[in-house]
């Protein structure tokens, strides 16, 4: 095992272990080090990598922490994985979000709130118009379907659909796709999960939600670099 490889392992058992909890500071450098036997730039290599991951927390002037460990937290890291897959890893991602975002719609039918399926219906709205570019139309995408995630109330849910279907992989699709009427067709899928959404009806929902994913991955074809 590298030696670096071998700090961040020697950091995760204290923190496994308990003996630095979330929240807490880590000791100085050089008792920190000395207590692992690391050299400290080792230990540097180590603390840059656990804060790339989240794990830890620098503090400007006041050392550095363990972060509060949420799992949401943690699993934003897997974001540029995601942003950066092409060809078949996309397509993997998007067969991941097909298994996964119509149960979370379902749940959604019956704990989405009057205000928030009214602001659904605003989002639907604005992406209708003619006059909106990629971006944007993009952007009201992420924004319809986060509102649905979020509705549930499990942000580990909602942080796994953020990741497996981020704004630069959303963008790649629907610039590669060879389909002049994919926005259409994803703006005709909305309404129709949103219709599920408004009359309560789960299984309704997580159906239309498996068509609109499913279109999406039609879309792409794998093992071609989108850009």
């Amino acid at each position: 095992m590298a030696v670096t490889d071998l700090a961040i392992e020697k950091i995760k058992e204290m923190i496994v272990s308990g003996a630095l909890r979330p929240g807490a500071r880590l000791p100085n450098e050089a008792d920190l080090a000395g207590r692992l036997g690391l050299s400290r730039s080792s230990l540097r290599e180590a603390v840059r990598a656990l804060t790339a991951m989240r794990i830890l927390v620098p503090r400007q002037g006041d050392g550095t922490y363990v972060s509060g460990l949420e799992p949401h937290l943690l699993l934003e890291s897997l974001a540029f994985a995601a942003d950066v897959s092409q060809g078949h890893t996309a397509a993997q991602l998007l067969e991941v979000r097909r298994l996964l975002e119509p149960q979370v719609t379902a749940l959604a039918a019956g704990r989405l709130t009057g205000e928030q399926l009214k602001e659904l219906r605003g989002i639907l709205d604005r992406s209708a118009e003619e006059d909106i570019d990629i971006e944007t139309f993009v952007a009201l995408d992420i924004e319809f379907h986060r509102v649905i995630a979020d509705s549930v109330g499990n942000p580990v849910l909602s942080t796994l659909l953020g990741i497996l279907s981020t704004h630069t992989q959303r963008l790649r699709i629907v610039r590669g796709t060879r389909h002049a009427p994919a926005r259409a067709q994803a703006h005709r899928d909305h309404e129709t999960i949103w219709r599920a959404l408004s009359a309560g009806d789960a299984q309704q929902a997580a159906a239309a939600c498996v068509v609109h994913v499913v279109a999406v991955e039609d879309w792409l074809v794998p093992g071609l670099p989108v850009e």
